[in-house]
């Protein structure tokens, strides 16, 4: 795994996880990146993150659980 400066693990949320991502998006730094970590891939927020100028890559950990890393290109 890729060492990012902030995690944030939406598996156990009961809402819409995106508003959260969203707003860890927007306190992301110039130089800063974001592990997002999911029950699922996440496919929706890809055209979201390129339209936001945001890098990605994308890793299946295990059945259940995939990881985001996520940066600014």
């Amino acid at each position: 795994m890729t060492q990012t400066d902030a995690v944030l693990d939406v598996r156990d949320r009961d809402d819409p996880p995106f508003p959260v991502i969203s707003d860890a998006l927007d306190d992301l730094g110039p130089d800063e990146s974001l592990l997002l970590v999911s029950r699922f891939e996440p496919e929706p927020l890809y055209d979201v993150l390129e339209d936001r100028g945001f890098d990605y890559e994308t890793e299946r950990v295990d059945d259940g659980e995939w990881h985001v890393t996520i940066e600014r290109e």
